[in-house]
């Protein structure tokens, strides 16, 4: 296996992959669908090069019968033997079934790798997550609004684009889309219910589509159907170390685009993207940004002020909090007004607002420096093209800011105003960089502001929709969930009000909400009351009256939380039926899965698993969680089990199967292509493929 082969599948026969572990030292793989041989060894040719390991591994290539091979591993046993990558392999066959085999690789950015690096190193449900929604007004074509984000996946190579779970310096960059668009029916699932739940199913960015998009309503286009039940809700999921929040909205565009041209996206292959910024980001001299950051609060607490210590502790494995405020149109303009009058914006006052806080409840005393995250665009930069590219460049800088109640709020608004001027020039730079630079000892930034900045619309495309009888307005921000214990988000909404969004530990629900009203009450407050000669101290005197003073002292990290029990689809049809237990694929609701198991043949006690993340730090870890859960299931007497699932989660399955055969079971994993998405065929092919031919 030293050179690669390209092969072209045809585009009808969906492929079944059968990863059987049962007797003997040697794993066989099953495979069904129309694979020309070619294209198996084109695989395993790919597979040698991303794991090296392979190589130790020999392969025999057999065809017992049309539409069927067989490959069979074999291998010296001895200390230096590791196990063959055949999740792996299985889900570079099944994905790659529907078009040509090809793949790019480019470099991730610091960022990337940083956002990645944050998301392995807190593994809670949904971290470096985000989410946005807007309502579909008017008539609704489904088949048109999937169509057009297919094309949309299809042009846009950022969507296309994973993590290598071999490289964590390198992205794998796909030649066909694999677009996460899930419809579900106007009455199937309450919104908020659906929002919290696939905000916890999260976005794995080691797999391709960094983007999920849910549609719920939309099925009708009769107009007293549309009165009754309302507008259509489009639910956006995403993963900051691949796009952020400017990047969606521009993603929103392109599918309007396409769906008024009949589902097809005009036009060719995005230039520039990503790989074109990080060929940019290679020849930038750091020279500037590093004397910069060295010489600035950002990077260095420099004087005699006493710095006020982190007040939240980092409780990765408890459950998520989230509460929303906002002003009213009215105090929103007034903000803004006032901001400006001494020369800033509303995010200057945002920041000036957040440095009293920190240091009111850190119970400060005289000068001191208050130190928060805050969220740069990366839109600002000297790269032609740069605002309408889609990718990972919004990321957070420390920000270190020295707090004197002597000091008058014009003053500190100045300070702020005159910081984020200068640093404005460096948005290209992480908070990685700046840490290597200054190596000075300071404590951590624990909370996160980001104020939200939105491509300027487009209104040709408005009245264009309008001219079709649908109205949308631009997605509004959900809330993101990212490593920071607290996260803040301040954005406009459509009826132009500030609103501003904390995620959170819910362990710290009482403190922060108190902090988030404090917040809102001064950002009414000063506009109204601050001149040129409020003293920080009369604004921290403001509220001393409100009630006990926030003390949000360190809360410690719980131990990590078991797996969640399988969910039982359908009981065994007698006592000694196997087990089936499926993986539950992101994007894929219980719905789904029950009608799956409504049309499934076999007898076999059939489960759901929670999804498994596909790589890094955790994903050893949470798959022998999901085990130890499933293990009770795998009753002695019975069949052999079997793990299913789809295309994209061959790893998690083959893991699950090996750590199965470790415990003294036969296992098979199966792995689908989901060419065809229909329950009743997906339930019928899986019932074949647990039971592989002889």
């Amino acid at each position: 296996m030293t050179t690669n082969r390209f092969a072209r599948l045809p585009q009808r026969e969906p492929i079944t992959v059968v990863v059987d572990l049962g007797p003997g030292a040697a794993p066989v793989l099953e495979l069904c669908g129309p694979l020309p041989a070619t294209r198996i060894e084109a695989a395993l040719d790919t597979i040698t090069a991303r794991h090296p390991d392979a190589r130790a591994w020999k392969t025999d290539l057999d065809r017992p019968g049309p539409g069927r091979h067989t490959v069979r591993f074999s291998t010296t046993d001895g200390p230096e033997r590791t196990d063959f990558p055949l999740g792996a392999l299985a889900d570079l066959l099944t994905r790659a079934g529907r078009g040509a085999f090809t793949t790019r690789h480019q470099n991730a950015t610091l960022l990337q790798r940083e956002l990645l690096a944050a998301a392995d190193a807190h593994p809670g449900p949904g971290r470096q997550v985000e989410q946005a929604s807007f309502d579909w007004h008017g008539p609704l074509d489904v088949v048109r609004f999937t169509t057009a984000w297919h094309s949309v996946f299809a042009r846009e190579s950022v969507l296309r684009t994973a993590f290598d779970d071999q490289s964590e310096g390198a992205l794998i960059v796909h030649d066909r889309p694999d677009p996460q668009v899930v419809h579900l029916p106007h009455d199937s699932a309450e919104w908020h219910t659906l929002v919290a739940s696939d905000r916890r199913r999260g976005i794995d960015p080691r797999r391709p589509a960094p983007l999920r998009v849910t549609l719920l309503g939309g099925e009708s286009d009769e107009a007293a159907d549309l009165a009754r039940t309302g507008p259509a809700r489009v639910l956006l999921t995403y993963h900051h170390a691949l796009l952020d929040s400017w990047s969606v909205r521009l993603l929103v565009r392109e599918f309007y685009r396409a769906y008024l041209a009949g589902g097809e996206l005009p036009g060719g292959q995005r230039r520039p993207d990503m790989s074109d910024y990080t060929a940019w980001l290679a020849t930038q001299d750091t020279t500037a940004a590093q004397d910069f950051f060295t010489h600035t609060d950002a990077g260095a607490d420099d004087t005699d002020a006493v710095r006020v210590p982190p007040l939240f502790t980092d409780t990765a494995h408890r459950i998520e909090g989230r509460s929303r405020l906002r002003l009213t149109q009215e105090e929103t303009a007034r903000l803004a007004d006032w901001a400006a009058h001494w020369g800033g914006g509303e995010s200057t006052a945002l920041q000036a607002v957040w440095s009293l806080l920190l240091y009111r409840a850190g119970r400060a005393e005289g000068p001191c420096h208050v130190r928060f995250a805050t969220t740069t665009a990366g839109r600002g930069i000297l790269f032609e093209g740069i605002e309408r590219t889609p990718g990972a460049l919004a990321g957070p800088l420390p920000q270190s800011v020295l707090v004197d109640p002597h000091a008058t709020v014009p003053q500190l608004m100045t300070h702020l105003r005159d910081h984020c001027l200068d640093q404005a020039a460096y948005e290209w730079v992480t908070a990685g960089q700046i840490h290597a630079w200054t190596r000075r000892p300071a404590p951590p930034a624990d909370t996160l502001l980001t104020f939200e900045t939105l491509p300027h619309a487009l209104s040709e495309l408005d009245a264009e929709l309008a001219a079709h009888g649908i109205e949308v307005e631009p997605p509004q921000t959900l809330g993101a969930h990212t490593a920071y214990p607290l996260t803040l988000t301040a954005h406009h909404d459509s009826g132009d009000r500030l609103v501003l969004t904390a995620s959170y530990d819910q362990a710290r629900f009482c403190e922060i909400t108190e902090l988030l009203a404090h917040a809102a009450l001064l950002l009414r407050e000063l506009p109204r009351g601050a001149g040129p000669d409020t003293t920080l101290g009369d604004v921290l005197a403001l509220l001393t009256h409100l009630g006990t003073d926030p003390a949000p002292g360190p809360v410690p990290a719980t131990e990590q939380e078991s797996a969640p029990p399988p969910a039982v689809l359908r009981p065994p049809a007698h006592p000694r039926a196997a087990t089936l237990a499926l993986l539950q694929a992101p994007g894929r609701t219980r719905a789904f899965y029950d009608r799956i198991a409504r049309a499934y043949p076999g007898p076999e006690n059939l489960l759901l698993l929670a999804p498994l993340p596909a790589g890094g730090a955790h994903a050893a870890t949470a798959a022998r969680a999901a085990y130890d859960a499933l293990a009770p299931h795998l009753r002695p007497g019975t069949g052999r089990p079997v793990l299913a699932a789809f295309c994209g989660d061959g790893v998690a399955a083959c893991t699950l199967a090996r750590l199965a055969a470790a415990d003294g079971h036969q296992p098979r994993a199966v792995v689908l292509d989901t060419t065809a998405t229909d329950p009743d065929d997906l339930a019928h092919r899986l019932a074949a493929a647990t039971r592989p031919h002889p």
